[in-house]
């Protein structure tokens, strides 16, 4: 648990849609702890709700950690295809506690003004091409971690996301083969200090939203084979209980695959590597009068396929 010294706090709750898993459908790979396990292990959300397989024990010789999991590639994914099959034992939910799907990976790519009706509602144009910032790997945090209302930022607010969690190294990568180079989605807050986006820092977007905390991720990584068409998901956001985002991936701007192809064009994309792939309409900044995130205040986000 994250605490920030008597200021206030948000517990960020991202929980994506869940099915029961079958073999080679519905893969939900995730990184947890156990109390009576040593350190971070990989394993499969077992079903809706449910607890978790753990793939360490069912093949020790896993590596322990997504970044690496992912760097196998195809090996380490038939194993854990073969542990779906299996009628394995399942940690009880209430026995584990869910990381990030990644962390530390060498980048976080964002995407500015991603989603048609988001640019409705601030009255601006749809971007000719992508608009790309960055968050540092040090704002991620787990599903279920608090995050910090930092002292220095009064305008703390909300922006679901789906995200994008590539697979293999790339450059240069052509829009269509892009999806050979994905891993799976998540689902993602791009937790924004709007004051330090906005008006400070000569309005260069990167301390806004980059402060440690600001982007909770997870819970599962749902492999690419799981997921029919991640551009027809309903996206939404609760706060306090009242839906404050709604809307449908159908909305993006630029999809998937052209994210990949322009991003690749500047940067080498590696295993375990987030691309935020823009928020909907319904964040705080644009209500009349502006809303933002107080220490009461209760985030749950999520994705799920209409």
């Amino acid at each position: 648990m994250l605490a920030s010294a008597g200021r206030r706090l948000l517990r960020a709750l991202l929980q994506a849609h869940k099915r029961p898993l079958q073999p080679s459908r519905d893969m939900r790979l995730v990184q947890f702890q156990a109390p009576h396990l040593a350190g971070p292990r990989l394993g499969l959300e077992s079903e809706s709700g449910g607890g978790v397989i753990d793939l360490n024990a069912f093949d020790p010789t896993l590596p322990k950690t997504m970044m690496q999991f992912l760097e196998q590639g195809e090996a380490t994914l038939s194993v854990a295809r073969r542990a779906l099959a299996a009628q394995l034992p399942v940690l009880p939910r209430s026995e584990v506690t869910f990381l990030a799907p990644v962390t530390r990976p060498d980048k976080v790519v964002c995407v500015g003004l991603n989603y048609v009706d988001h640019c409705k509602e601030q009255n601006v144009p749809v971007p000719k091409e992508p608009i790309i910032f960055s968050k540092f790997g040090s704002s991620i945090v787990g599903p279920y971690d608090e995050v910090v209302l930092p002292p220095e930022s009064q305008e703390v607010d909300w922006e679901v996301e789906l995200a994008v969690i590539i697979g293999k190294k790339g450059k240069h990568i052509k829009a269509t083969d892009a999806m050979a180079y994905v891993a799976g989605f998540t689902v993602a807050q791009d937790v924004s200090a709007r004051d330090w986006q906005m008006r400070r820092n000569g309005k260069q977007w990167l301390l806004g939203k980059t402060f440690d905390t600001f982007c909770p991720l997870g819970p599962a990584l749902v492999t690419k084979d799981s997921v029919a068409d991640p551009h027809n998901l309903k996206i939404s956001c609760r706060v306090n209980g009242e839906v404050v985002q709604s809307s449908s991936t159908s909305q993006m701007v630029f999809k998937t695959e052209e994210l990949i192809a322009w991003v690749s064009q500047f940067v080498t994309l590696y295993p375990g590597d987030v691309i935020l792939t823009g928020t909907p309409p319904g964040v705080g900044v644009f209500r009349k009068p502006p809303v933002f995130l107080k220490e009461p205040d209760l985030g749950k986000s999520g994705r799920k396929q209409p």
